[in-house]
């Protein structure tokens, strides 16, 4: 027969912990939580066994003093509750528990409405599931992020019918279903639900024994990061060791996690290694290349430089590369690697010939990049993509936004009928800013300026036609020119005389942001972020200031405007005009932004449109099939 007061010496050891925290030392109760919440109903889901670490509490006040905040006794030895308790751990010890508890579940939580003590009993025993009639408490639906994420899981659970697998962000729900081949409409067959059930408990198990619960992530969130990686049948046929071996390999991803604040953005570079006009051995003395050891750099596209104006200017960029570098530094290029396995063998050429770095420079190129990185752990991984949280690849992008606001404010200056047009590609991170950007400049100048979205990347798209059915004359196009082609819908145009002529353009230099990232590995800086020390993901996001970006007028303006676009593009550069600056509303009159400057995170995560622009972000299955592969890996629209 077990001692009573050991168990609740637990208790009281929970109990003085708590205070001495600061922490509410007895269990939560549910009608508490709800005297404060907004609830739309319960539903009753019926007997089923429920894990025990998800009970959290009691549903009402009567009981929760009777327990600590991990549901260990604390009434006194020799009382009625504390024979009862002891009488229900011999019956568990002896036949195990037969009657269900009867529990509430309300946002991913248990709260106990009876049988507190059979749950007592169950968590001093470190029991995994007990039995339970469940009612679900449904929380009022909101845009807080925990609202969504768990009617993302109400969704989950339609399907498979299953608790216990908890996400920390959007998104991953769905994300989990891809991974098993199914979806969140569809119920899901028996074998499926038994083999997620299988896979999420073994990998769950080893991701506790080496101290998973000690990070800031959820064993699913873990799961995913692992299923980015290594197939589910490895984790129906291979050995613990071997799944541990290949935990180790990614425990870097998982201390980073999954939640947005685990990345760092990296905003300006450090130009500790000299400046521009330096020559370049005064640039890279005492560093540990040299012509006789070049640092070797790949470059992998998912087209090639003959077909993508993408892909073109990362072309010239690794040329300046190779010019500024004078035999300190070497470079290839694999091109054309549209697919998973044309990037894995374009990246197993590069391991092959000694490459230390590798940049992929398409978002859509990410998946096989992080896989390859896992498996090469030693080259430096690049990606050109923003807000992805892999501390094996870091991200580099512009801040195009800058120069988008420019653009805005001088179309609005020629826009007679106060309509401007925007030709917008990809709905991903980093892309929304660039629309609203161009909408903010074109507000600053002109206050009735209306700018009408297009997006040429769905299917059936005719932005020309819906446009002109907008009597739109002045228009934001693709930002380079399509090679091959006398087109000059590109950069900001207007129509003259029924021809579309250039207005002026953004202009990006690769080889300058590829020339300060590498500069951080030949001085060896590369690991002295704070980031790294950190455990955080690294996201290189550099604007006009970094020299990496600029505009260039092609039309002979009045000086008065030619004065504006100075004055704006020189603020940007010094830090004196900030585009997204003070009161911000989007289309449904919502106040995004009260005052001050927007931060780094809110612009990249930017999922709205400002108030004076015409159209909407498009859905998944309104996209071209090329789109849909960026969207999928880096997009803000719902995936």
């Amino acid at each position: 027969m077990i001692d009573y007061k050991i168990v609740r010496k637990r208790g009281e050891k929970e109990y003085h912990r708590a205070v001495a925290r600061g922490r509410y030392p007895y269990l939560p109760a549910l009608d508490d939580l709800l005297s404060m919440e907004e609830t739309v109903g319960e539903e009753y889901l019926g007997t089923m066994e429920i894990p025990v670490h998800m009970i959290h509490g009691t549903k009402t006040a009567g009981r929760k003093e009777s327990f600590s905040y991990g549901f260990m006794p604390l009434l006194e030895p020799g009382s009625e509750f504390a024979a009862k308790w002891v009488s229900l751990y011999d019956i568990q010890m002896d036949t195990g528990f037969t009657d269900p508890v009867k529990v509430y579940e309300y946002m991913n939580c248990f709260y106990v409405a009876e049988g507190n003590k059979r749950v007592s009993v169950m968590k001093y025993l470190n029991g995994d599931s007990i039995l339970a009639d469940v009612t679900r408490v449904i929380p009022q639906k909101t845009e807080e992020k925990d609202r969504m994420i768990y009617y993302e899981f109400l969704d989950f659970y339609r399907v498979t019918g299953l608790y216990g697998i908890t996400f920390s962000e959007l998104g991953c729900y769905k994300r989990l279903a891809e991974k098993f081949g199914r979806d969140l409409q569809t119920p899901w067959p028996e074998e499926a639900v038994r083999l997620l059930k299988t896979v999420f408990v073994y990998f769950g198990v080893l991701f506790a024994e080496k101290g998973g619960g000690r990070l800031d992530i959820t064993a699913a969130d873990a799961l995913l990061i692992y299923l980015s990686v290594y197939s589910i049948d490895s984790l129906t046929c291979k050995s613990p060791e071997e799944i541990r071996r290949r935990m180790d390999k990614l425990w870097k991803e998982f201390r980073t996690g999954v939640r947005e604040e685990a990345i760092d953005i990296v905003d300006t570079p450090e130009l500790s290694g000299g400046t521009r006009s330096s020559g370049i051995f005064s640039l890279f003395a005492g560093s540990a290349y040299s012509e006789a050891k070049p640092l070797r750099v790949a470059f992998v596209h998912e087209k090639n430089a003959e077909n993508s104006s993408w892909v073109y200017s990362h072309e010239l960029g690794r040329e300046y590369l190779e010019e500024r570098f004078d035999g300190i530094l070497k470079t290839e290029e694999f091109s054309d690697c549209g697919n998973d396995e044309a990037v894995r063998a374009a990246i197993d050429r590069a391991a092959e010939h000694g490459d230390e770095v590798i940049f992929t420079t398409s978002p859509a190129l990410m998946a096989e990049t992080f896989r390859s990185a896992i498996h090469y752990p030693k080259i430096r991984f690049l990606n050109c993509s923003v807000k992805l949280q892999h501390q094996a690849v870091r991200t580099y992008y512009t801040r195009s936004y800058e120069v988008k606001f420019v653009l805005g404010a001088l179309a609005a200056c020629l826009a007679e009928n106060h309509r401007i047009g925007y030709r917008a590609d990809y709905p991903i991170y980093g892309y929304i800013a660039n629309i609203n950007a161009f909408a903010a400049g074109a507000a600053m100048i002109d206050p009735q300026s209306r700018v009408i979205l297009t997006w040429a990347t769905k299917e059936n798209s005719d932005w020309r036609r819906e446009l002109a059915e907008q009597e739109v004359s002045v228009i934001s196009g693709a930002d380079m020119q399509p090679l091959h082609s006398t087109s000059r819908e590109y950069g900001l145009y207007r129509y003259e005389a029924g021809e579309p002529v250039n207005l002026a353009v953004p202009c990006w230099n690769w080889g300058r942001y590829y020339e300060l990232i590498l500069r951080t590995v030949m001085n060896g800086t590369w690991d002295g972020l704070n980031a790294v020390k950190r455990n955080q993901a690294v996201n290189y996001w550099y604007g006009m200031s970094s020299g990496i970006l600029d505009l260039q007028l092609l039309r002979d303006f009045s000086p008065g405007t030619r004065r504006m676009v100075k004055y704006l593009r020189d603020g940007i550069v010094s830090g004196n005009v900030y585009p997204f600056e003070g009161e911000l509303k989007d289309r449904q009159g919502r106040v995004r932004q009260r005052e001050g400057r927007m931060s780094n995170e809110g612009i990249i995560g930017m999922d709205w449109l400002l108030d004076n622009v015409d159209g909407s972000l498009p859905k998944l299955e309104e996209l071209k099939s090329t789109a849909k592969n960026a969207v999928s890996v880096s997009g803000v629209i719902e995936k």
